[in-house]
Protein backbone atom coordinates (compact mmCIF):
# COMPACT_ATOMS: atom_id res chain seq x y z
CA UNK A 1 0.00 0.00 0.00
CA UNK A 2 1.47 3.26 -0.98
CA UNK A 3 1.91 5.76 1.65
CA UNK A 4 2.40 9.28 1.07
CA UNK A 5 3.92 12.57 3.67
CA UNK A 6 2.35 15.52 3.30
CA UNK A 7 3.90 18.43 4.88
CA UNK A 8 1.57 22.34 4.84
CA UNK A 9 4.81 24.48 5.09
CA UNK A 10 2.68 27.64 6.06
CA UNK A 11 1.78 26.05 8.86
CA UNK A 12 4.78 24.27 9.85
CA UNK A 13 6.66 26.71 12.18
CA UNK A 14 9.89 24.35 13.48
CA UNK A 15 11.12 27.26 15.52
CA UNK A 16 8.07 27.47 17.68
CA UNK A 17 7.90 23.36 18.46
CA UNK A 18 11.61 22.73 17.88
CA UNK A 19 10.77 19.99 15.57
CA UNK A 20 8.91 17.98 17.79
CA UNK A 21 8.17 15.63 14.81
CA UNK A 22 11.81 14.45 14.57
CA UNK A 23 12.06 14.27 18.59
CA UNK A 24 8.54 11.80 18.97
CA UNK A 25 9.68 9.84 15.56
CA UNK A 26 10.50 6.52 16.43
CA UNK A 27 12.18 5.66 13.13
CA UNK A 28 14.81 8.70 13.99
CA UNK A 29 15.25 7.51 17.18
CA UNK A 30 16.61 4.01 15.64
CA UNK A 31 18.92 5.84 13.62
CA UNK A 32 16.77 5.79 10.54
CA UNK A 33 16.58 9.07 8.57
CA UNK A 34 13.04 8.66 8.57
CA UNK A 35 12.62 12.80 8.64
CA UNK A 36 15.56 15.00 7.92
CA UNK A 37 16.00 18.75 8.10
CA UNK A 38 15.67 20.99 4.79
CA UNK A 39 18.88 22.93 5.01
CA UNK A 40 17.45 25.78 3.20
CA UNK A 41 14.18 26.29 4.66
CA UNK A 42 15.26 24.89 7.76
CA UNK A 43 11.60 22.79 7.79
CA UNK A 44 10.95 18.86 8.23
CA UNK A 45 11.47 16.71 4.69
CA UNK A 46 9.54 13.39 5.50
CA UNK A 47 10.89 10.19 3.85
CA UNK A 48 7.46 7.69 2.41
CA UNK A 49 9.86 5.15 1.90
CA UNK A 50 11.35 5.30 5.03
CA UNK A 51 7.83 5.90 7.18
CA UNK A 52 6.37 3.84 9.05
CA UNK A 53 2.87 5.16 9.19
CA UNK A 54 2.60 5.28 13.19
CA UNK A 55 1.36 8.69 13.16
CA UNK A 56 3.03 9.79 15.90
CA UNK A 57 4.16 12.90 14.52
CA UNK A 58 0.99 13.76 13.01
CA UNK A 59 -0.64 13.69 16.51
CA UNK A 60 2.20 15.87 18.09
CA UNK A 61 2.28 18.36 15.72
CA UNK A 62 0.89 21.34 17.42
CA UNK A 63 0.18 23.29 14.06
CA UNK A 64 -1.91 20.14 12.49
CA UNK A 65 1.35 20.59 9.57
CA UNK A 66 1.46 17.27 8.86
CA UNK A 67 -0.58 14.58 7.28
CA UNK A 68 0.54 10.68 6.43
CA UNK A 69 -2.14 9.11 4.40
CA UNK A 70 -2.31 5.06 3.05
CA UNK A 71 -3.36 5.23 -0.54
CA UNK A 72 -4.86 1.90 -2.14
CA UNK A 73 -2.48 0.35 -4.60
CA UNK A 74 -4.87 0.62 -7.74
CA UNK A 75 -4.47 4.53 -7.55
CA UNK A 76 -0.77 4.40 -9.02
CA UNK A 77 1.33 7.50 -9.80
CA UNK A 78 0.25 10.79 -9.03
CA UNK A 79 -0.20 12.95 -12.53
CA UNK A 80 1.22 16.33 -10.30
CA UNK A 81 3.01 16.70 -7.46
CA UNK A 82 4.47 20.01 -6.02
CA UNK A 83 7.86 19.35 -4.51
CA UNK A 84 8.59 17.02 -1.92
CA UNK A 85 5.57 15.93 0.58
CA UNK A 86 3.78 18.56 -1.38
CA UNK A 87 0.68 18.25 -2.63
CA UNK A 88 -0.08 15.86 -5.12
CA UNK A 89 -3.08 14.65 -8.03
CA UNK A 90 -4.01 11.91 -9.87
CA UNK A 91 -5.83 11.37 -12.77
CA UNK A 92 -7.38 14.07 -15.07
CA UNK A 93 -10.91 15.39 -15.96
CA UNK A 94 -11.97 14.36 -19.64
CA UNK A 95 -12.43 16.58 -22.38
CA UNK A 96 -16.18 16.00 -24.08
CA UNK A 97 -16.63 18.83 -26.28
CA UNK A 98 -19.75 19.42 -23.71
CA UNK A 99 -19.92 21.55 -20.50
CA UNK A 100 -17.88 19.48 -17.55
CA UNK A 101 -18.56 20.65 -14.26
CA UNK A 102 -16.08 19.59 -11.81
CA UNK A 103 -16.93 19.84 -8.02
CA UNK A 104 -14.89 18.89 -4.41
CA UNK A 105 -13.48 20.90 -1.87
CA UNK A 106 -11.69 23.65 -1.25
CA UNK A 107 -7.63 22.63 -1.21
CA UNK A 108 -8.33 19.36 -3.16
CA UNK A 109 -7.19 20.54 -6.40
CA UNK A 110 -9.33 22.15 -9.11
CA UNK A 111 -7.68 24.59 -9.73
CA UNK A 112 -4.35 23.06 -10.19
CA UNK A 113 -6.37 20.34 -13.20
CA UNK A 114 -7.92 23.02 -14.60
CA UNK A 115 -3.93 25.25 -15.48
CA UNK A 116 -2.96 21.73 -16.81
CA UNK A 117 -5.89 21.10 -19.04
CA UNK A 118 -4.84 25.20 -20.26
CA UNK A 119 -1.36 24.55 -20.89
CA UNK A 120 -0.43 27.09 -17.20
CA UNK A 121 1.04 23.91 -15.90
CA UNK A 122 2.99 20.47 -17.17
CA UNK A 123 1.95 17.64 -15.27
CA UNK A 124 5.49 16.33 -13.74
CA UNK A 125 4.35 12.83 -13.01
CA UNK A 126 5.58 13.07 -9.60
CA UNK A 127 9.01 14.53 -10.48
CA UNK A 128 9.96 15.86 -13.60
CA UNK A 129 8.88 14.08 -16.57
CA UNK A 130 8.85 14.91 -20.25
CA UNK A 131 6.51 15.22 -22.25
CA UNK A 132 6.90 11.24 -24.26
CA UNK A 133 6.63 9.92 -20.63
CA UNK A 134 3.23 11.65 -20.24
CA UNK A 135 1.72 10.83 -23.63
CA UNK A 136 2.63 7.35 -22.90
CA UNK A 137 1.15 7.22 -19.25
CA UNK A 138 -2.46 8.37 -20.58
CA UNK A 139 -1.88 6.19 -23.88
CA UNK A 140 -5.24 4.28 -24.58
CA UNK A 141 -7.09 7.10 -22.65
CA UNK A 142 -9.36 9.49 -23.80
CA UNK A 143 -7.67 12.68 -23.02
CA UNK A 144 -3.93 10.66 -24.65
CA UNK A 145 -5.47 13.16 -28.09
CA UNK A 146 -5.99 16.43 -26.09
CA UNK A 147 -2.59 15.74 -24.56
CA UNK A 148 -0.65 15.45 -27.59
CA UNK A 149 -2.16 18.50 -28.94
CA UNK A 150 -1.39 20.67 -25.84
CA UNK A 151 1.91 19.23 -26.37
CA UNK A 152 2.82 20.18 -29.95
CA UNK A 153 0.82 24.02 -28.58
CA UNK A 154 -2.14 23.29 -30.95
CA UNK A 155 -4.70 24.05 -28.02
CA UNK A 156 -5.93 27.41 -27.71
CA UNK A 157 -7.22 27.85 -23.83
CA UNK A 158 -9.48 30.65 -22.69
CA UNK A 159 -9.36 30.77 -18.91
CA UNK A 160 -11.43 32.83 -16.49
CA UNK A 161 -9.51 33.12 -13.36
CA UNK A 162 -10.79 32.27 -9.89
CA UNK A 163 -10.40 35.66 -8.49
CA UNK A 164 -11.73 38.72 -10.38
CA UNK A 165 -11.34 41.51 -7.33
CA UNK A 166 -7.79 42.05 -8.66
CA UNK A 167 -8.75 42.45 -12.42
CA UNK A 168 -8.65 46.29 -11.62
CA UNK A 169 -4.61 46.01 -10.88
CA UNK A 170 -3.86 45.04 -14.36
CA UNK A 171 -7.38 46.42 -16.51
CA UNK A 172 -8.01 49.95 -17.59
CA UNK A 173 -10.34 51.84 -19.48
CA UNK A 174 -14.35 51.16 -19.66
CA UNK A 175 -15.48 47.52 -19.71
CA UNK A 176 -17.05 48.07 -22.89
CA UNK A 177 -13.23 48.90 -24.34
CA UNK A 178 -11.98 46.23 -22.60
CA UNK A 179 -14.36 43.57 -23.91
CA UNK A 180 -14.32 45.14 -27.55
CA UNK A 181 -10.32 44.58 -27.59
CA UNK A 182 -11.03 41.22 -26.53
CA UNK A 183 -13.74 40.50 -28.68
CA UNK A 184 -12.48 37.44 -31.66
CA UNK A 185 -15.79 36.12 -31.82
CA UNK A 186 -18.09 38.91 -32.70
CA UNK A 187 -20.47 37.81 -30.05
CA UNK A 188 -20.09 40.73 -27.74
CA UNK A 189 -23.13 42.27 -27.86
CA UNK A 190 -24.81 39.06 -27.82
CA UNK A 191 -23.03 38.06 -24.32
CA UNK A 192 -23.79 41.98 -23.02
CA UNK A 193 -27.37 40.82 -23.42
CA UNK A 194 -27.53 37.21 -22.25
CA UNK A 195 -25.63 38.46 -19.05
CA UNK A 196 -27.65 42.11 -18.27
CA UNK A 197 -24.61 43.88 -18.78
CA UNK A 198 -26.15 47.00 -20.40
CA UNK A 199 -25.61 49.40 -17.37
CA UNK A 200 -21.74 48.47 -16.37
CA UNK A 201 -20.80 48.98 -20.05
CA UNK A 202 -20.06 52.39 -19.58
CA UNK A 203 -18.90 51.90 -16.49
CA UNK A 204 -14.87 52.57 -15.61
CA UNK A 205 -13.38 49.14 -14.60
CA UNK A 206 -12.19 50.86 -10.93
CA UNK A 207 -15.38 51.42 -10.24
CA UNK A 208 -16.76 47.83 -10.55
CA UNK A 209 -18.92 45.89 -8.18
CA UNK A 210 -17.71 42.21 -7.26
CA UNK A 211 -20.94 41.31 -9.47
CA UNK A 212 -20.02 43.03 -12.27
CA UNK A 213 -15.84 42.30 -12.41
CA UNK A 214 -17.43 38.70 -12.31
CA UNK A 215 -19.82 39.32 -15.26
CA UNK A 216 -16.99 41.34 -17.50
CA UNK A 217 -14.43 38.54 -16.65
CA UNK A 218 -16.66 35.78 -17.96
CA UNK A 219 -18.04 37.65 -20.88
CA UNK A 220 -14.13 38.28 -21.62
CA UNK A 221 -13.71 34.58 -21.66
CA UNK A 222 -16.70 33.94 -24.03
CA UNK A 223 -16.31 36.29 -26.25
CA UNK A 224 -12.97 34.89 -27.36
CA UNK A 225 -12.32 32.10 -29.57
CA UNK A 226 -10.49 28.90 -28.32
CA UNK A 227 -10.55 25.05 -28.21
CA UNK A 228 -11.33 24.55 -24.37
CA UNK A 229 -12.78 27.24 -22.09
CA UNK A 230 -12.11 27.30 -18.22
CA UNK A 231 -14.37 28.92 -16.11
CA UNK A 232 -12.98 28.57 -12.48
CA UNK A 233 -16.13 30.01 -9.89
CA UNK A 234 -18.02 31.94 -12.43
CA UNK A 235 -20.90 32.39 -9.67
CA UNK A 236 -18.86 34.40 -6.77
CA UNK A 237 -20.78 37.42 -5.99
CA UNK A 238 -23.98 36.93 -8.55
CA UNK A 239 -27.54 36.84 -7.35
CA UNK A 240 -29.48 33.67 -8.30
CA UNK A 241 -30.73 35.41 -11.54
CA UNK A 242 -27.20 36.36 -12.78
CA UNK A 243 -25.59 32.88 -11.85
CA UNK A 244 -29.02 31.01 -13.73
CA UNK A 245 -28.10 33.64 -16.87
CA UNK A 246 -24.08 32.91 -16.72
CA UNK A 247 -25.10 29.07 -16.96
CA UNK A 248 -27.25 29.84 -20.25
CA UNK A 249 -24.21 31.75 -21.81
CA UNK A 250 -21.80 29.05 -21.23
CA UNK A 251 -24.14 26.31 -22.48
CA UNK A 252 -23.97 28.17 -26.08
CA UNK A 253 -20.40 26.82 -25.76
CA UNK A 254 -21.31 23.39 -24.94
CA UNK A 255 -19.97 22.30 -28.60
CA UNK A 256 -16.84 22.79 -27.19
CA UNK A 257 -14.47 21.62 -24.58
CA UNK A 258 -15.89 23.64 -21.38
CA UNK A 259 -14.45 23.01 -17.68
CA UNK A 260 -16.21 25.09 -14.98
CA UNK A 261 -15.43 24.59 -11.20
CA UNK A 262 -18.69 25.70 -8.67
CA UNK A 263 -19.27 25.18 -5.59
CA UNK A 264 -23.01 26.08 -6.26
CA UNK A 265 -24.39 22.77 -7.31
CA UNK A 266 -27.54 24.49 -9.06
CA UNK A 267 -25.54 26.33 -11.53
CA UNK A 268 -23.32 23.10 -11.71
CA UNK A 269 -26.40 20.96 -12.57
CA UNK A 270 -28.47 23.69 -14.88
CA UNK A 271 -25.25 24.26 -16.86
CA UNK A 272 -22.98 20.95 -17.06
CA UNK A 273 -23.96 17.83 -19.87
CA UNK A 274 -21.26 15.64 -17.32
CA UNK A 275 -19.52 16.27 -13.55
CA UNK A 276 -16.07 14.75 -12.73
CA UNK A 277 -15.62 14.86 -8.80
CA UNK A 278 -12.51 15.44 -7.13
CA UNK A 279 -12.42 13.73 -3.79
CA UNK A 280 -9.62 13.29 -1.20
CA UNK A 281 -7.51 15.06 1.87
CA UNK A 282 -7.92 19.01 1.05
CA UNK A 283 -3.61 19.89 1.05
CA UNK A 284 -2.59 16.76 0.89
CA UNK A 285 -4.06 14.83 -2.43
CA UNK A 286 -6.86 15.01 -5.10
CA UNK A 287 -7.94 11.99 -6.81
CA UNK A 288 -9.97 13.28 -9.89
CA UNK A 289 -13.15 10.57 -10.50
CA UNK A 290 -14.49 8.97 -13.36
CA UNK A 291 -16.61 11.25 -15.76
CA UNK A 292 -20.12 10.89 -14.94
CA UNK A 293 -23.63 12.08 -16.01
CA UNK A 294 -24.58 15.13 -14.32
CA UNK A 295 -27.89 13.74 -12.68
CA UNK A 296 -25.78 11.09 -11.26
CA UNK A 297 -22.22 12.69 -10.91
CA UNK A 298 -24.17 15.20 -7.96
CA UNK A 299 -26.30 12.57 -6.49
CA UNK A 300 -23.19 9.90 -5.98
CA UNK A 301 -21.31 13.53 -4.58
CA UNK A 302 -23.81 14.40 -2.23
CA UNK A 303 -24.33 10.25 -0.82
CA UNK A 304 -20.11 10.43 -0.55
CA UNK A 305 -20.13 7.17 -2.60
CA UNK A 306 -18.81 6.62 -6.03
CA UNK A 307 -20.20 3.90 -7.18
CA UNK A 308 -17.92 2.80 -10.27
CA UNK A 309 -15.07 3.49 -8.11
CA UNK A 310 -16.59 1.59 -5.13
CA UNK A 311 -14.96 4.46 -2.84
CA UNK A 312 -16.72 6.18 -0.12
CA UNK A 313 -15.04 9.58 0.47
CA UNK A 314 -17.39 11.11 3.11
CA UNK A 315 -20.58 10.48 5.58
CA UNK A 316 -24.01 11.24 3.20
CA UNK A 317 -25.51 15.05 2.82
CA UNK A 318 -29.05 14.31 3.37
CA UNK A 319 -31.90 16.61 2.45
CA UNK A 320 -35.39 17.63 4.43
CA UNK A 321 -37.85 20.24 4.57
CA UNK A 322 -40.20 21.43 7.83
CA UNK A 323 -43.51 20.85 7.81
CA UNK A 324 -45.94 23.41 8.54
CA UNK A 325 -47.41 21.06 11.45
CA UNK A 326 -43.57 21.82 13.08
CA UNK A 327 -43.56 25.35 12.15
CA UNK A 328 -46.40 26.25 14.07
CA UNK A 329 -45.41 24.85 17.22
CA UNK A 330 -42.68 27.07 17.49
CA UNK A 331 -43.48 30.34 20.00
CA UNK A 332 -42.88 33.86 18.90
CA UNK A 333 -39.42 35.28 19.33
CA UNK A 334 -40.11 38.82 18.21
CA UNK A 335 -42.69 40.50 16.09
CA UNK A 336 -41.50 43.49 13.80
CA UNK A 337 -43.45 46.48 12.79
CA UNK A 338 -43.58 47.31 8.53
CA UNK A 339 -40.09 49.10 7.88
CA UNK A 340 -38.37 51.80 5.53
CA UNK A 341 -35.55 53.15 4.48
CA UNK A 342 -34.46 55.37 2.17
CA UNK A 343 -30.70 56.52 0.59
CA UNK A 344 -30.39 58.97 -2.44
CA UNK A 345 -32.09 56.81 -5.37
CA UNK A 346 -32.78 53.79 -3.42
CA UNK A 347 -35.77 53.11 -1.45
CA UNK A 348 -36.79 49.78 0.77
CA UNK A 349 -39.95 48.94 2.30
CA UNK A 350 -40.50 46.07 4.26
CA UNK A 351 -43.68 44.42 5.24
CA UNK A 352 -44.79 43.22 8.89
CA UNK A 353 -43.53 39.95 9.88
CA UNK A 354 -42.75 37.20 13.09
CA UNK A 355 -40.11 35.59 13.56
CA UNK A 356 -39.91 32.35 15.99
CA UNK A 357 -37.96 30.29 18.20
CA UNK A 358 -36.09 27.12 17.24
CA UNK A 359 -36.24 28.20 13.46
CA UNK A 360 -33.81 29.03 10.35
CA UNK A 361 -35.03 31.90 8.23
CA UNK A 362 -33.90 32.27 5.01
CA UNK A 363 -33.68 34.96 2.86
CA UNK A 364 -33.59 35.45 -0.72
CA UNK A 365 -33.84 37.89 -3.43
CA UNK A 366 -31.85 39.53 -6.15
CA UNK A 367 -28.40 42.10 -5.27
CA UNK A 368 -29.13 45.62 -4.59
CA UNK A 369 -32.69 45.33 -3.19
CA UNK A 370 -32.02 45.77 0.06
CA UNK A 371 -31.48 42.67 1.92
CA UNK A 372 -28.64 43.66 3.82
CA UNK A 373 -30.35 46.98 4.57
CA UNK A 374 -32.54 45.03 6.77
CA UNK A 375 -30.42 43.03 8.33
CA UNK A 376 -28.51 46.16 9.59
CA UNK A 377 -31.56 47.49 10.85
CA UNK A 378 -32.45 44.01 12.87
CA UNK A 379 -28.81 44.40 14.26
CA UNK A 380 -29.65 48.03 15.05
CA UNK A 381 -26.48 48.67 13.04
CA UNK A 382 -28.64 51.63 10.99
CA UNK A 383 -32.48 52.94 12.08
CA UNK A 384 -35.35 52.61 10.01
CA UNK A 385 -36.64 55.94 8.67
CA UNK A 386 -40.27 55.73 9.62
CA UNK A 387 -40.02 54.12 13.34
CA UNK A 388 -38.46 52.16 15.81
CA UNK A 389 -38.14 48.31 16.05
CA UNK A 390 -38.59 48.00 19.34
CA UNK A 391 -36.95 44.49 19.56
CA UNK A 392 -35.48 43.81 23.00
CA UNK A 393 -33.28 41.48 22.28
CA UNK A 394 -30.05 40.32 22.07
CA UNK A 395 -28.41 40.42 18.31
CA UNK A 396 -25.30 38.68 16.65
CA UNK A 397 -24.58 40.22 13.09
CA UNK A 398 -22.12 38.47 11.01
CA UNK A 399 -21.69 41.53 8.22
CA UNK A 400 -21.14 40.75 4.53
CA UNK A 401 -17.98 41.94 4.27
CA UNK A 402 -15.47 40.62 6.85
CA UNK A 403 -12.32 43.17 7.34
CA UNK A 404 -9.73 41.00 9.03
CA UNK A 405 -7.00 42.33 11.77
CA UNK A 406 -4.05 41.28 12.59
CA UNK A 407 -5.26 39.48 15.72
CA UNK A 408 -5.21 35.87 16.03
CA UNK A 409 -8.23 33.61 15.80
CA UNK A 410 -7.71 32.47 19.15
CA UNK A 411 -8.35 36.59 20.57
CA UNK A 412 -11.64 35.96 19.59
CA UNK A 413 -12.00 33.77 22.14
CA UNK A 414 -14.71 31.45 19.87
CA UNK A 415 -16.81 28.94 21.71
CA UNK A 416 -15.00 25.17 21.65
CA UNK A 417 -18.43 23.35 19.93
CA UNK A 418 -18.09 25.76 17.34
CA UNK A 419 -14.64 25.71 16.70
CA UNK A 420 -15.07 21.69 16.62
CA UNK A 421 -17.82 22.08 14.34
CA UNK A 422 -16.27 24.29 11.72
CA UNK A 423 -13.05 22.81 11.69
CA UNK A 424 -10.93 25.78 13.05
CA UNK A 425 -9.00 23.95 15.51
CA UNK A 426 -5.78 24.42 13.34
CA UNK A 427 -6.28 28.04 12.68
CA UNK A 428 -6.15 29.22 16.06
CA UNK A 429 -2.55 30.92 16.22
CA UNK A 430 -3.17 32.38 12.61
CA UNK A 431 -3.66 35.92 11.83
CA UNK A 432 -7.14 37.00 10.54
CA UNK A 433 -5.23 38.72 7.73
CA UNK A 434 -3.42 35.80 6.77
CA UNK A 435 -6.24 33.72 6.38
CA UNK A 436 -7.46 32.54 2.48
CA UNK A 437 -11.15 33.59 1.67
CA UNK A 438 -12.70 30.51 2.80
CA UNK A 439 -11.38 30.42 6.36
CA UNK A 440 -11.57 34.16 6.96
CA UNK A 441 -15.19 33.24 6.43
CA UNK A 442 -16.00 30.45 8.74
CA UNK A 443 -13.91 32.59 11.31
CA UNK A 444 -16.15 35.24 11.30
CA UNK A 445 -19.76 32.99 11.37
CA UNK A 446 -17.78 31.30 14.40
CA UNK A 447 -17.42 34.46 15.91
CA UNK A 448 -20.91 35.45 15.38
CA UNK A 449 -22.56 31.90 16.61
CA UNK A 450 -20.50 32.43 19.91
CA UNK A 451 -22.05 35.22 21.14
CA UNK A 452 -24.92 34.79 23.46
CA UNK A 453 -28.00 35.77 21.54
CA UNK A 454 -31.15 35.69 20.80
CA UNK A 455 -31.74 36.35 16.95
CA UNK A 456 -28.14 35.10 14.87
CA UNK A 457 -28.06 37.45 11.74
CA UNK A 458 -25.53 35.50 8.65
CA UNK A 459 -25.41 38.04 5.63
CA UNK A 460 -23.90 36.22 3.05
CA UNK A 461 -22.45 33.21 4.62
CA UNK A 462 -21.73 30.70 1.95
CA UNK A 463 -19.07 33.28 0.14
CA UNK A 464 -15.72 31.16 -0.28
CA UNK A 465 -17.02 27.93 0.86
CA UNK A 466 -16.99 25.04 -1.10
CA UNK A 467 -19.85 22.56 -0.92
CA UNK A 468 -19.00 20.75 1.51
CA UNK A 469 -18.81 23.72 3.96
CA UNK A 470 -21.92 24.64 2.69
CA UNK A 471 -23.96 21.86 3.58
CA UNK A 472 -21.77 21.42 7.21
CA UNK A 473 -22.85 25.05 8.28
CA UNK A 474 -26.08 24.51 6.58
CA UNK A 475 -26.60 21.21 8.92
CA UNK A 476 -25.07 22.82 11.73
CA UNK A 477 -27.38 25.83 11.65
CA UNK A 478 -30.31 23.86 12.10
CA UNK A 479 -28.83 22.04 14.67
CA UNK A 480 -27.62 25.56 16.34
CA UNK A 481 -31.31 27.27 16.40
CA UNK A 482 -32.29 24.01 18.47
CA UNK A 483 -29.80 23.60 20.68
CA UNK A 484 -30.24 27.70 21.57
CA UNK A 485 -33.85 27.95 21.20
CA UNK A 486 -33.01 30.98 19.20
CA UNK A 487 -33.86 32.51 15.24
CA UNK A 488 -31.29 32.53 12.92
CA UNK A 489 -31.93 34.25 9.73
CA UNK A 490 -29.68 33.69 6.31
CA UNK A 491 -29.11 35.60 3.46
CA UNK A 492 -27.30 33.96 0.66
CA UNK A 493 -28.01 33.45 -3.16
CA UNK A 494 -27.33 29.55 -2.94
CA UNK A 495 -30.88 27.95 -3.35
CA UNK A 496 -29.02 24.57 -2.63
CA UNK A 497 -27.96 26.36 1.00
CA UNK A 498 -30.79 28.09 1.73
CA UNK A 499 -33.60 24.97 0.74
CA UNK A 500 -31.06 22.96 3.08
CA UNK A 501 -31.23 25.27 6.55
CA UNK A 502 -34.72 27.08 5.91
CA UNK A 503 -37.78 26.66 7.60
CA UNK A 504 -39.13 29.81 6.31
CA UNK A 505 -38.70 32.31 3.22
CA UNK A 506 -38.31 35.89 3.08
CA UNK A 507 -38.34 36.87 -0.59
CA UNK A 508 -37.10 40.49 -1.76
CA UNK A 509 -38.31 41.70 -5.48
CA UNK A 510 -38.03 45.31 -6.70
CA UNK A 511 -34.94 46.66 -8.94
CA UNK A 512 -31.81 46.18 -8.21
CA UNK A 513 -30.23 49.65 -6.92
CA UNK A 514 -33.35 51.43 -7.22
CA UNK A 515 -35.98 50.19 -4.83
CA UNK A 516 -36.86 46.88 -2.94
CA UNK A 517 -39.73 45.39 -1.25
CA UNK A 518 -39.61 42.47 1.23
CA UNK A 519 -42.32 40.11 2.10
CA UNK A 520 -43.44 38.60 5.62
CA UNK A 521 -41.73 35.32 6.47
CA UNK A 522 -43.80 32.54 4.19
CA UNK A 523 -43.29 28.97 4.20
CA UNK A 524 -40.50 27.75 1.99
CA UNK A 525 -42.97 26.73 -0.45
CA UNK A 526 -45.00 29.45 -1.15
CA UNK A 527 -41.13 31.83 -0.70
CA UNK A 528 -39.77 29.69 -3.55
CA UNK A 529 -42.43 29.83 -5.35
CA UNK A 530 -43.04 33.55 -5.26
CA UNK A 531 -39.03 33.99 -5.38
CA UNK A 532 -38.60 31.45 -8.86
CA UNK A 533 -42.16 32.95 -10.83
CA UNK A 534 -39.76 36.36 -10.24
CA UNK A 535 -36.96 34.84 -11.69
CA UNK A 536 -39.35 32.66 -14.27
CA UNK A 537 -37.40 29.29 -13.40
CA UNK A 538 -39.07 26.12 -11.91
CA UNK A 539 -37.31 23.82 -9.85
CA UNK A 540 -38.35 20.02 -9.17
CA UNK A 541 -36.91 17.95 -6.34
CA UNK A 542 -34.53 15.37 -7.28
CA UNK A 543 -36.14 11.87 -6.59
CA UNK A 544 -33.27 10.15 -5.33
CA UNK A 545 -31.46 12.71 -3.15
CA UNK A 546 -34.38 15.30 -2.72
CA UNK A 547 -31.71 17.94 -3.72
CA UNK A 548 -33.95 20.99 -5.93
CA UNK A 549 -33.21 20.93 -9.53
CA UNK A 550 -33.44 23.87 -11.92
CA UNK A 551 -35.42 22.51 -14.94
CA UNK A 552 -34.34 23.46 -18.40
CA UNK A 553 -36.39 26.33 -19.90
CA UNK A 554 -39.18 25.31 -21.62
CA UNK A 555 -38.83 21.73 -20.98
CA UNK A 556 -41.45 19.52 -20.81
CA UNK A 557 -41.58 19.60 -17.16
CA UNK A 558 -41.06 23.17 -17.48
CA UNK A 559 -44.08 24.16 -18.82
CA UNK A 560 -46.19 21.84 -16.86
CA UNK A 561 -45.24 23.50 -13.43
CA UNK A 562 -45.52 26.69 -14.76
CA UNK A 563 -49.13 26.22 -16.27
CA UNK A 564 -49.80 25.02 -12.45
CA UNK A 565 -48.17 27.54 -10.81
CA UNK A 566 -45.98 25.09 -9.13
CA UNK A 567 -42.54 26.58 -9.53
CA UNK A 568 -41.11 24.94 -6.57
CA UNK A 569 -41.66 21.67 -5.13
CA UNK A 570 -41.43 20.78 -1.56
CA UNK A 571 -41.50 16.34 -2.79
Amino acid sequence: MPRIAVLDKDRCKPDDCRLLCMRVCPKVKTGDEAIIIDEETGKPVISELLCSGCGICVKKCPFNAISIINLPEEIGEPVHQYGINGFRIYSLPTPKNAVVGIVGSNGIGKTTVLKILAGELKPNLGSNAEWSEILERFRGNEIQNYLEKLASGEVKAVYKPQYVESIPRYVEGTVRNVLEERDESGRLENIVEALDMDSCMGKDVNSLSGGELQKMAIAACLIREGDVYLLDEPSSYLDVSERLNVARAVRELSGSNVFVIEHDLVVVDYLSDYVHIIYGKPGAYGIVSNIKGVRVGINEYLSGYLKSENVRFREELSFSVATPSEISKRSELVKYPPLEKKYPGFDLRVDEGVLYKLEVVGVLGPNATGKTTFVKMLADVIKPDNREIGCNLNVSYKPQYIKPSAETVRCLKLKTCVIKKLGLAHLLESRLDELSGGELQRVAVADCLSRNADLYLLDEPSAYLDVEERLRLAKYLRRFSEDNKSSVLVVDHDILLIDYLSDRLMVFSGESGRHGRASESLSLRDGMNLFLKEMNVSFRRDLDSGRPRANKPNSIKDREQKKKGEYYYTR
